[in-house]
């Protein structure tokens, strides 16, 4: 935590050593999440030895012109870390790239500052923004068009070329916002995640609002009862139930839809809570093990733990027939820009029991979905009716 207080000033510091230097510029707001976006792997000349990265179509951008290589992309002198120190220690060799940025107010414009850092030697097919570029006054609905970019690339594809690891500065220009706007919305900026991002603006007093970041920010999980241990597994033998672990007073939640599930997303882990039926008032169940989830560009996110309850074992639970409750796996942390995600469950060996089931599934998520359906796995206790 000391650490960050202390990266923070410095980069209040070096902010405001920025606005001192450059004539009439105000920090009007900045990114203080951390965006990642995927980066494809370098192709390598085997002559010159130069390394290329062509950036995925973004938005659709094939229609457009491709005006080739463009020149005099700015570049950013100071230590982009102690601007935002949240990407501080990002290892290089991962295929991802910070995605952050600042908007000023220089010269009687607004001015979004995208930084990129260099993967590679050159970068091709790549895309900044267009007419579609606005950036809307959420109070008065006024919005604000882009007019121009540095470099001039506006609504086109294009190629640049840089030192692996500088980072660049590629500037959108808009109308002067006005002297009391506070909460604004910008589009048309896919590759920096703006396509109706949420923003707050400095306050009169000169410090920082945190800038809304749905649907990128990070969660915090909910509470999650913790089921009551009747009896430990002993000599745990997966084709003996009698050696199962049997668990009762589960975290009861609302009776929902078959295969509902919610996400928490935290910067250390990645919670997935499905909903359990009871048809039997003991009934046995299995998570966990090689379940993984695995997002758009085939990276896996391993099951660490089930909170509560064996990993990878089977296991009893007790209450009524009817109830209701959550199973919470735990799996490694999923990078806020991610939107869509699966969940791959490999089938189960079999075992020796009466209905023996532990079946494979490949679900696809919404992870915006889930996280909205956070709400159906509050804690309900159980009411009975004699």
């Amino acid at each position: 935590m000391k650490r960050i207080v202390i990266l923070s000033l410095m980069a209040t510091a070096s902010l405001t050593m920025q606005a001192q230097t450059k004539k009439d510029v105000k920090v009007l707001a900045k990114c203080d999440g951390i965006y990642m976006v995927p980066c494809p792997e370098p192709t390598i000349d085997t002559k010159t030895k130069k390394k290329t990265i062509a950036w995925p179509d973004t938005e659709n951008n094939s229609w457009h012109e491709d005006m080739g290589f463009v020149s005099n992309v700015p570049t950013v002198a100071d230590d982009i870390e102690m601007l935002f120190p949240q990407i501080a220690g990002i290892d290089g060799g991962k295929p991802y790239n910070p995605a952050v940025w600042q908007l000023t107010e220089e010269n009687d414009e607004t001015v979004l500052h995208c930084y990129f850092r260099m993967r590679a030697d050159v970068v091709t097919n790549f895309w900044l923004c267009s007419d579609e570029c606005v950036i809307l006054d959420k109070e008065t609905g006024t919005i604000y068009q882009s007019r121009r970019c540095v470099p001039d690339c506006y609504g086109k594809v294009f190629s640049f070329k840089g030192k692996e690891g500088t980072t660049l500065d590629f500037q959108i220009f808009f109308p002067k916002l006005p002297e009391d706007a506070r909460e604004i919305c910008i589009y048309g900026v896919p590759n920096w995640y703006m396509r109706g991002m949420s923003v707050n603006l400095v306050n009169k007093s000169g410090g920082f609002l945190n800038p809304g970041r749905n649907p990128y920010d990070y969660d915090e999980m909910s509470p999650i009862h913790k089921a009551h241990l009747v009896s430990e597994a002993k000599d745990y033998n997966k084709d003996d139930h009698k050696t199962w672990a049997v668990y009762n007073d589960a975290h009861l939640i609302k009776p929902v839809k078959e295969d509902t599930y919610a996400i928490w997303r935290t910067p250390d882990a990645t919670y997935l809570a499905e909903a359990c039926e009871m048809n039997w008032m003991r009934e046995y169940f299995g998570r966990g093990g090689n379940t993984i989830l695995i997002d758009p560009s085939g990276h896996q996110y391993k099951c660490k733990e089930v909170l509560g309850y064996p990993n990878d074992k089977l296991f009893w639970v007790e209450g009524y027939s009817g109830d209701y409750f959550a199973i919470v796996m735990v799996f490694e942390p999923i990078p806020e820009y991610i939107e869509n995600i699966t969940y791959i469950v490999p089938e189960g060996e079999p075992f020796a029991m009466w209905g023996a089931n532990w079946e494979g599934k490949v679900l696809s998520f919404n992870i915006q979905e889930l996280r909205n359906n956070q709400k159906l796995f509050r804690y309900h206790p159980r009411e009975v009716v004699k």
